[in-house]
């Protein structure tokens, strides 16, 4: 189903209709956490396991999937093979398994994750739970691929069309991205989205609209956790009309009534972009999907290839500076999850950036390390005593005892499991510093009373095996270049997308996911021109139906014309041969004489 189109009623459903558990796969942290929030607020029991948690966080959460009535649990696919999952997962009543992102599975996919591949493996623990496969960015080849991973017996595939018909695609020409950028938003009214690739131009673009009198703000995953909520809910409210955001923002996102998505920059692949530019009109009224495009576009494409695949060299180079920067020995760290600040290891080891994240992800690709996203994990807190010891501590030290009764009466679900806090919220509740918070909370762990977590902003990694030495790691040639190849043949896809004059927009994306003969749109810039003409769809292709069956070989332009003038018209006919020819459908072989274009 496409972006928005409720894949995730079609297990909350019948996992709530179900005894027992359901476990959701999904590789993003962020949704991850968005959903189980979502579900928490309708009272649902819902809980998380992903890397970057701790050892007793996880071990928590598993026992109360055993012992305690949750009905789900979303879980990374990393988190999938290590011991104490599979030790615990055989104990869970489980009613249903999820995998959402499912063309993650596929080396065809859209954003191919190894640790997908390790999802069969609870196909052997749990043969007779069903599963279930889902994604909005498939195409008919990862499709078969995902139906091959998870060994499903018969190729069942339901899927409803990617077709949106209120969604309008557009592609901007301009050298001036920034003049353009305010003329969109001047015709269009109500909220909109701005995409671009870094995050020092959404501040940028962000006071750019400002200065001309749009109500904007930028989103990027650098800021802090309070900040993105905070700026989320300006903008799902209402406050702020545009959002200037890298890719780090929709995810999760629901706001229906968004009417035009912009990307100022070229996405990487066709799925990038469907998935982007389909929250817009979630509230099936009119919405636009703007692409801003010009020639330096093509070379910023060029040089990301280079950029996203390093020498296999640097590749190497790169996983040797993570062991030493984390002081992890040959042959230990499997499993163990260390906080993660790129830059700072960029700088210490003189690698450049962009060139030192590129080859993470590929390592990650290669099945060597995990790679999160900015965690932006709030502060936790879990009681490790009984509330009998705890009453009995609290009777000998006086001096926590008003503390404990603030941190009882702020929150539930203490004894039971670890529970978001914030400092911030108890310093205001009793009218003290977050500093006297931090230090009784660091008093309490101390003494073993409870276990504190403070918060964590930084990405995590995660050495999914142990460490090895350069000549045991293999990065294979032919893979790797397999794995560029097709990432170019995508960004190849996307700048075709872009750049062509002569193909119905929805066309070219519906066609890229495996829809035979989709519909012109009759509303995208190129179907915008060709109905100028002022002939009706169906007139326009009963004439080019026409002209394929005889211009396989040169006929001249009078001769097509009379045949067709009785039925059409002279003037309808000259009209789709100007268009046509304008369009690099048709050409003249010599004075006169036409032929179709072979390409087309």
């Amino acid at each position: 189903m496409p972006t928005g189109g409720g894949k995730s009623l079609t297990f909350q459903i019948p996992a709530l209709a179900s005894e027992g558990l359901c476990i959701v796969i999904t590789p993003l942290i962020a949704l991850m956490k968005d959903q189980v929030n979502s579900l928490k607020k309708k009272g649902i029991k819902a809980i998380t396991v992903y890397s970057g948690l701790t050892m007793e966080e996880i071990d928590i959460a598993l026992d109360n999937c055993i012992y305690g009535d949750y009905k789900f649990l979303y879980c990374s696919p990393e988190r999938l093979g290590t011991e104490m999952f599979r030790a615990r997962v055989n104990k869970m009543n489980i009613s249903l398994i999820a995998v959402d992102e499912a063309h993650c599975i596929s080396q065809w996919g859209y954003d191919f994750r190894p640790s997908y591949l390790k999802i069969i493996e609870l196909r052997k623990i749990l043969p007779d739970i069903p599963i279930l496969a889902l994604t909005a960015t498939a195409t008919p080849k990862v499709v078969d691929d995902i139906i091959d991973k998870l060994e499903f017996r018969e190729k069942n595939v339901f899927q409803i069309s990617f077709e949106r018909k209120n969604l309008v695609y557009m592609v901007r020409e301009t050298e001036d991205k920034l003049k353009t950028l305010i003329k969109l938003f001047t015709s269009v009214q109500g909220s909109g989205i701005v995409y671009v690739r870094n995050r020092q131009k959404t501040k940028e673009i962000a006071q750019f609209l400002i200065k001309n009198n749009l109500s904007a703000d930028f989103y990027h995953a650098g800021l802090s956790d309070e900040m993105r909520t905070h700026k989320q809910n300006q903008w799902m409210s209402g406050k702020i009309r545009i959002i200037v955001a890298t890719n780090a923002f929709g995810m999760g996102i629901d706001k229906p009534d968004v009417r035009m998505v912009v990307h100022y920059d070229m996405p990487d692949s066709p799925e990038a972009y469907f998935q982007e530019a389909g929250r817009a009109g979630r509230d099936e009224n009119k919405a636009f999907a703007v692409l801003l495009y010009n020639n330096s576009d093509k070379l910023s494409a060029e040089k990301r290839v280079e950029t996203n695949f390093p020498e296999i060299k640097t590749i190497k180079n790169v996983y040797n500076a993570l062991g030493n920067y984390f002081q992890v020995p040959y042959g230990a760290g499997k499993n163990v999850a260390y906080d993660f600040n790129l830059i700072e290891f960029a700088t210490n080891y003189k690698f450049n950036i962009h060139t030192a994240y590129s080859s993470l992800k590929v390592l990650e690709q290669e099945g060597y390390i995990e790679l999160t996203d900015d965690l932006n994990n709030p502060s936790k807190v879990h009681f490790l005593v009984s509330r009998d010891d705890l009453y009995r501590f609290q009777v000998s030290n006086l001096a926590f005892d008003s503390f404990i009764k603030l941190l009882l009466r702020s929150y539930e679900g203490l004894f039971t499991n670890y529970v978001n806090i914030d400092e911030n919220l108890l310093a205001k509740r009793v009218n003290t510093s977050q500093d006297n918070i931090y230090k009784y909370l660091s008093k309490l762990a101390s003494s073993k009373i409870l276990h504190y977590i403070p918060r964590k902003n930084n990405p995590v990694i995660v050495f999914t095996e142990e460490r090895l030495e350069d000549k045991a790691l293999h990065i294979t040639y032919e893979e790797y270049t397999g794995r560029k190849n097709r990432y170019v043949e995508k960004l190849e896809t996307i700048l075709h997308y872009a750049s062509t004059h002569n193909k119905c927009r929805s066309q070219i994306l519906l066609s890229y996911f495996g829809e035979k003969d989709p519909f012109r749109c009759g509303q995208c810039d190129v179907c915008q021109k060709r109905n100028e003409l002022d002939i009706s769809k169906y007139e326009f292709d009963l004439i080019v139906e026409e002209f394929k069956k005889e211009l396989g070989t040169p006929v001249p332009l009078q001769t097509l014309v009379d045949k067709h003038s009785q039925r059409f018209g002279e003037e309808k006919l000259l009209k789709v041969i100007r268009w046509l020819l304008d369009n690099e459908k048709l050409k003249y072989t010599n004075e006169n004489w036409l032929e179709w274009v072979k390409h087309n």
